[in-house]
């Protein structure tokens, strides 16, 4: 793995550098890059998980009341998604998108930030949380319409508060919640869901097929904010590392391509991305705290 030269021991100076040498770098985000807009990440700095895991889709067709209860638990926490404004991270990377030199922008968050902030042509490789879809018709409909429906149909849920996922999940335990009236198509009558990829299910192929395209037209991999342990996001990584292509990693603690990366930077992407991604007048002023240099 890469380091940094001794006398460049600030990570966004280092990672500056790194990103001189490329015209076209495919870059991908997970959940650290929307923690600095109230929304959680899933892990700790090992790799490991916080909260329970999200649902499985197979559950959540199959079981009445894990239906029920995601919805319920949805309901609540949808508001800490929709609130959230893009961060500095977010911004940063927008604005890098208007040099040319960021060839696409996959990211693993369902929270739709990236594109709230101005970047184009993102691949939400786990789709968007903002929008709903009915199982048996495919009808959809936007999130915000679903969430007044349940304010109507579940009165008595309405105020309560709960830790948040990043998926707009909510850690709501000890409720009845088969009391809970989870939505339904209009359409159809038939069942509703996040259009999210849920644990259980696989990537479109499109999806899928898009950024693989967008990689292995790049001169190299910049994953920032994940710790790639989801295997979605990570076979990216591998599919770099296999092509021959340089990857830097920037995130808080470690990740499933430490291994294989050029480059690993411990830091805050708000604090790291604005210095990296702008030019400098005067490169003095890039060294300072944003964060720490991980050196193997």
């Amino acid at each position: 793995m890469g380091a940094c030269l001794p006398e460049i021991a600030d990570p966004a100076e280092c990672l500056r550098e790194w990103l001189a040498g490329y015209d076209r770098v495919f870059v991908l985000t997970g959940a650290g890059c929307s923690t600095a807009s109230g929304i959680p990440d899933y892990r700790d700095a090992r790799g490991e998980w916080k909260r329970t895991p999200p649902v499985d889709f197979r559950d959540f067709t199959e079981d009445p009341a894990v239906h029920a209860r995601y919805w319920a638990r949805s309901f609540i926490g949808w508001p800490v998604i929709s609130l959230a404004h893009p961060n500095a991270a977010h911004l940063a990377l927008a604005q890098w998108q208007g040099s040319g030199r960021l060839s696409r922008l996959l990211t693993q968050n369902v929270d739709g930030l990236h594109g709230r902030a101005g970047s184009r042509d993102v691949i939400d490789l786990h789709g968007r949380i903002d929008q709903v879809v009915c199982l048996d018709c495919a009808a959809s409909y936007p999130r915000a319409e679903i969430q007044l429906r349940l304010s109507e149909d579940n009165p008595d849920w309405v105020g309560l508060a709960a830790a948040t996922a990043p998926d707009g999940d909510a850690d709501l335990e000890g409720r009845d919640f088969t009391r809970f009236r989870a939505p339904r198509c209009e359409v159809c009558g038939g069942r509703l869901k996040p259009d999210v990829v849920f644990f259980g299910e696989n990537v479109p192929r499109v999806r899928y097929e898009s950024a693989r395209t967008a990689l292995l037209g790049s001169q190299a991999l910049l994953v920032v904010g994940s710790s790639l342990m989801v295997y979605s996001g990570f076979r990216f990584a591998r599919m770099a590392h296999e092509a021959g292509l340089p990857i830097a990693l920037l995130n808080r603690g470690q990740t499933r391509a430490d291994s294989i990366a050029d480059l690993k930077l411990e830091g805050d992407c708000t604090a790291v991305l604005p210095l990296a991604l702008q030019e400098p007048r005067d490169s003095s002023a890039l060294l300072g705290s944003a964060g720490m240099l991980s050196v193997p």
